[in-house]
């Protein structure tokens, strides 16, 4: 192999996951960083890391004569892009090739005839690939005497990644939808052509991996089915896919080879396709780089595709034929993402206090402890991926790994991927694209309920027990808190990240050490406390009694015995502000898990710090991002859910709505502006109800 130094020029998990092959190849890599990301995994994952200085994408990683700049002056002899950023830019792959350098990708002219949408469903249609009709769109308008018909797909011609893509189920729709999907193709790719394509319903979104060399050799290594999405972007992946029947999977197989021989291509690619229930086969485009989800095909192939992308680009012959490949069993992998399901997906951002993904798996990620989440870029956070002999078993393995993860300080998608992987007809292999939309359960699943529940939570009211016990120098003899009063013990009010309060009042008893071991007993009772009524008699408590005992063998793990039934948790307590004590204003969190499942919970603080709640009269940004789009002017009156302003952030686009009827006093900001989270958008005077 020829090429002996690599910069990647990308960022996050791809960039470390590229690292790692060629480290193993004996390639020195080179990896370029933004300002944000002077401290991230991948710079630590290269041998040298080269400053691109900026703060967005736009600004650092997509500075092509940049990135090119620091390859030349590291010495590096090729450049491999990733995906996303610049791995489909075909401007930015002539310049590397015209630099003297290797570019680890398909030809710039591949690139650009497969990049656009449009010409590559007409690059299909010749070669014979299976696919249904399209429709042009120009100036916003359908080109000629073409008629639409519902439910259709308004898809923007360049890019991916689920952006620019709407779905519109009646005429009425259409303009607007026509709009937003190139509005926002226009933002992500910097073209805002669209085209519409028949929509099936209940699809499955159905790939195959291709790879070519400049000899002419091309081959597939087998489908994926990519069909569990929100907004068009996928999130759980697998292959191969147990929803088509074997004639399908030939027909997309053999169309793929045939178009990557129709065009000649080189490198690593995928061809998309939708198939609907009726086995209707629709092409949907070509991704002519690597897909985040390649590591399932590496699962079953056994192939290491980066490795075969690099002996590529350096002019080698692949070193398999089509009959050498085999698959082997089966592999699912899911995007754990920073976004909150339960909120319709909102974005999350901000510190990772702790990464721990369970074992058994494969993990890609940028991230560890201590990286921060930031609106600038999309809300990857990582991939796991299970391998076994057969999907049940694959799915039961990536179930146990999920349950068992835990990652505190932004919000994520791992209680939904646990609940997806048990969920029926996941398991039975029904998972058309609509699943989310029909299975709602799924995506704000309750977490650990029942006996599980609880031994989370007492692990966690436990573990400050013990610690406070540990540091208490005054009164050693009495329980944490103790008071002189018999009517009832140590009261607490814990609340979760949802914002569901969790009462808990026990009694400790006298604890023994059995075999050099501290075994304590305590009497528990959960749920709200008897208050007083008018005449200041309590109300009968029927809260049930429960005998825990305590085991604590090392700090940060003990055993809960609860009636008989025991489990280990694992804790870790955080005092987020340092001097406040038990009694203090400083709440205290703790981290538990255990094989059933992980919380964070958080105890509310003895005395609390009561603030009157300022209202904003009006929308406030959910987080970080930029305005795209106002369609409202002071002094207009709006009613309830109507369109206010549109908030671009982690390449999403949010709407921001009234609540309630009212009139605009002020906008606050015009597209193209910087909002940060909590900022009031647009002022607005509520009318009150005529009501009396």
């Amino acid at each position: 192999m020829s090429i002996s130094r690599l910069l990647i020029a990308n960022r996050g998990e791809i960039a470390v996951r590229i690292a790692r092959t060629a480290h193993r190849l004996g390639i020195d890599t080179v990896g370029v960083y933004s300002e944000p990301d002077r401290n991230a995994l991948h710079v630590d994952s290269v041998d040298v890391a080269i400053a691109l200085g900026g703060a967005t994408a736009a600004d650092s990683y997509l500075r092509g004569d940049a990135v090119i700049a620091a390859a030349l002056a590291a010495g590096a002899d090729a450049i491999h892009p990733g995906y996303g950023f610049l791995a489909e830019n075909a401007a930015f792959a002539r310049a590397v090739i015209d630099a003297g350098l290797v570019w680890v990708g398909p030809t710039p002219e591949q690139v650009t005839l497969l990049g656009d949408k449009v010409a590559a469903k007409r690059a299909a249609l010749a070669a014979g690939v299976p696919t249904t009709s399209m429709i042009d769109v120009v100036d916003g308008k359908v080109v000629g005497d073409d008629v639409v018909a519902y439910p259709a797909l308004v898809k923007a011609a360049a890019g991916g990644g689920g952006r620019g893509m709407r779905v519109v189920r009646s005429a009425d729709e259409l303009d607007d939808a026509v709009a937003a999907a190139s509005r926002e193709a226009l933002s992500a790719f910097g073209d805002g052509a669209v085209f519409i394509e028949p929509y099936l319903e209940r699809g499955r979104h159905v790939e195959v991996q291709i790879m070519g060399d400049r000899h002419g050799n091309v081959i597939h290594l087998g489908e994926r089915e990519c069909s569990i999405q929100r907004r068009n972007q996928k999130i759980v992946e697998e292959s191969p896919s147990a929803g088509i029947p074997q004639e399908i999977r030939a027909a997309l197989c053999d169309g793929a080879v045939a178009l990557a021989r129709h065009v000649g291509y080189e490198g690593a690619g995928t061809v998309e396709f939708m198939v609907g229930a009726d086995g209707t086969i629709t092409f949907l485009e070509v991704n002519t780089r690597l897909q985040v989800e390649h590591p399932v095909t590496e699962a079953v192939t056994g192939l290491d595709l980066v490795e075969l992308q690099l002996r590529v680009a350096a002019g080698d012959p692949l070193p398999i034929t089509q009959d050498e490949v085999v698959i082997s069993g089966h592999a699912i992998e899911v995007r754990v993402v920073a976004e909150d399901p339960a909120a319709g997906w909102m974005p999350s951002t901000g510190h990772i206090d702790r990464f721990d993904i369970g074992s058994g798996v494969r993990v890609d990620t940028g991230v560890r402890a201590g990286s921060v989440i930031s609106s600038d870029y999309d809300s990857l956070v990582a991939k796991v991926i299970a391998h076994a002999p057969t999907r049940p078993g694959a799915a039961r393995q990536l179930a146990r790994a999920l349950r068992t993860s835990q990652i505190t300080g932004i919000r994520t998608n791992l209680d939904t991927l646990v609940a997806i992987c048990a969920e029926a007809d996941f398991l039975a292999a029904d998972t058309p694209t609509a699943y989310l939309d029909e299975h709602p359960a799924v995506v704000a699943p309750l977490g650990p309920t029942g006996d599980d529940r609880v031994a989370l939570l007492l692990g966690a009211v436990f573990a400050l027990e013990f610690e406070h016990r540990s540091t208490d120098r005054g009164a050693p003899f009495a329980p944490s808190g103790w008071r002189n009063l018999r009517t009832q013990g140590q009261r607490q009010v814990w609340t979760e990240v949802t914002g569901e309060h969790l009462h808990v009042e026990y009694t400790m008893a006298q604890a023994w050490q059995p075999g050099g071991e501290t075994l304590r007993t305590a009497t528990v009772r959960l749920g709200p406390w008897p208050e007083p009524d008018e005449t200041g008699a309590l109300s009968p408590d029927d809260r049930p009694e429960l005998t825990v005992r305590l085991l604590e063998r090392f700090v940060g793990r003990q055993t809960v015995e609860i009636d008989g039934r025991r489990q280990v948790v694992d804790t870790d307590v955080v005092h987020p502000m340092l001097g406040l004590d038990d009694d203090g204003v400083g709440a205290v969190t703790v981290h538990v898990r255990s094989s059933a499942g992980a919380l964070t919970l958080t105890r509310a603080p003895r005395f609390l710090l009561h603030d009157a709640e300022s209202a904003t009269g009006g929308p406030i940004s959910p987080l970080p991002g930029t305005v795209i789009a106002v369609h409202v002017a002071a002094g207009d009156a709006v009613v309830d859910g109507q369109l206010l302003m549109v908030v671009e952030a982690m390449k999403m686009e949010h709407k921001i709505v009234a609540s309630g009827d009212a009139t605009v006093a002020e906008v606050r900001f015009a597209v193209g502006d910087r909002v940060d989270t909590g900022e009031l958008l647009v002022a607005l005077e509520h009318h009150e109800s005529e009501e009396s």
